[in-house]
């Protein structure tokens, strides 16, 4: 059974710096979409970055790029969202998700709907 599992949620003052985790388990696909996604009170869930395991592909929504950068570890078993520069509108619950094996695709690597598995989410408060 695929599980995953964030962590590295907290609060910070606006300007500083958080690294989240993603610990996922169970799968076996290869060349696959995994992804970060967060929803804020009130509001719906968007696209914050994502990458492919096979080559070196990674894309970010408008309002992160350049402040965080989304990495695997060696293992590939680890997924890691760096946030540099943190402003309160990046208050949010943080979602790591993973494509499955699913055919046909739908949607690119920032949808949602792109993505099957999904973790419980860890919060991020920026303020002062």
């Amino acid at each position: 059974q695929v599980r995953l599992v964030e962590s590295g949620g907290g609060s910070v003052q606006p300007g500083g710096s958080l690294t989240l985790s993603c610990a996922i388990s169970g799968y076996t696909f290869t060349s696959i979409y995994i992804g970060w996604f967060r929803q804020a009170p009130g509001k719906e869930r968007e696209a914050v970055a994502s990458l492919y395991t096979t080559g070196s592909s990674k894309y970010y929504a408008v309002p992160v790029k350049g402040r965080f950068t989304i990495s695997r570890d060696t293992s590939g078993d680890i997924i890691y969202l760096q946030m540099t520069s943190l402003k309160p509108e990046d208050t949010a619950v943080y979602y790591c998700a993973a494509e499955g094996p699913d055919f046909p695709k739908r949607g690119g690597p920032l949808d949602a709907i792109r993505y099957t598995y999904w973790g419980q989410g860890t919060q991020v408060t920026v303020s002062s």
